[in-house]
């Protein structure tokens, strides 16, 4: 039987053809040795390492970012104010001199003075202690009460689910703001910072309650809850040690912009002079009486404005981060 082209072997083929078609113009063709591809190189990762959690790799996503480092120290120096005021300033914010109303910055006395004599430096510093103490327990409070009724209604489902999201919604229909007036009328002669934050409190948590529904309902079909069921955990456990733990993601994330969300929600109170009462020094406080003075001395009111801008604005920006580190498809956009 004579060969054809389509049954002869590469061995056959005399080596001048080989030669040839190798140098055929157009066909040229290189083959590189293992040492130029670097081919250990490449494949010597190391593989005895354990693998990073969600919040190692979190943590390693976030100190990268510039904005976090900002953010951490704007919210560092929040708290510093807040918690040790007299380590940034020894005037007493209440003492006021009626013969400095106005007056310019002297030694000692940076941001000059607001209409009633007092230093406004020392009303900035301690303004911080009311509102971040609003603010951080508002927020505690509202993630307790939201969590509890999300985590509820997302786990058990059914009846529980139509009762606690039916309520969730009665709630979420009332403004937060509007809501937190009528319950400070109620307690005219007893404003104090927990009144405003049970005030805050009462309408607050319903974005809380509607994300941890979400996370929970995202999650409690994992192989993960199903092999504790299996081994015969029960509920309370597996919710609280299983299911909250890998749905807590988009609750902190939320909880820290909520926290600058209820600073400005004090502040407003206090602006309309409902809030806290004037002999607490607070920056709502001190931006509604600096009104009467915008035109003649602007910064009285920049002052405190700027304080509480940059105070929200720091809990913003590290819930945005905090975002994008938790959030693998967030990074990716």
């Amino acid at each position: 039987m004579t060969n054809t082209p389509e049954n002869t072997s590469p061995d056959a083929i005399p080596p001048a053809d080989i030669h040839d078609a190798r140098t055929r113009i157009g066909q040229q063709y290189f083959v590189a040795t293992t040492d130029e591809q670097g081919l250990g190189a490449v494949d010597a990762v190391a593989d005895d390492s354990a693998p990073r959690s969600q919040w190692g790799e979190a943590w390693h996503n976030l100190r990268k970012r510039p904005m976090f480092w900002v953010a951490a120290v704007l919210i560092l120096v929040a708290l510093l104010l807040a918690a040790f005021p007299q380590l940034f300033t020894s005037t007493d914010p209440r003492y006021c001199v009626l013969g400095n109303s106005l007056d310019g910055p002297q030694s000692g006395h940076p941001f000059g003075f607001d209409r009633q004599g007092c230093d406004i430096y020392s009303r900035v510093i301690y303004g911080a202690r009311a509102s971040v103490t609003v603010g951080v327990m508002t927020t505690i409070a509202v993630t307790i009460i939201g969590t509890v009724i999300g985590s509820i209604a997302g786990f058990f489902g059914g009846i529980w689910d139509t009762l606690l999201s039916r309520l969730t919604d009665i709630f979420f229909a009332v403004p937060l703001v509007l809501a937190a007036i009528v319950v400070m009328q109620m307690f005219k002669d007893q404003r104090t910072i927990w009144t405003v934050v049970i005030a805050l409190s009462i309408f607050g948590w319903t974005n809380i309650a509607r994300i941890t529904r979400g996370a929970v309902m995202s999650v409690k079909n994992e192989e993960y809850v199903t092999a504790a069921k299996a081994v015969g955990a029960s509920n309370l456990r597996i919710l609280t040690s299983h299911i909250l733990p890998n749905a807590a993601a988009p609750i902190i994330v939320y909880a820290t912009v909520a926290l600058g969300t209820f600073i400005v929600a004090e502040a407003t109170l206090s602006f309309l002079g409902i809030g806290l009462p004037s002999t607490v020094v607070s920056w709502g406080g001190d931006i509604s009486a600096a009104q009467s003075s915008l035109r003649t001395q602007p910064m009285v009111l920049f002052y405190p404005a700027i304080a509480l801008a940059l105070t929200v604005l720091s809990f913003i920006m590290m819930g945005d981060v905090v975002r994008d580190a938790l959030d693998p498809k967030a990074r990716k956009r």
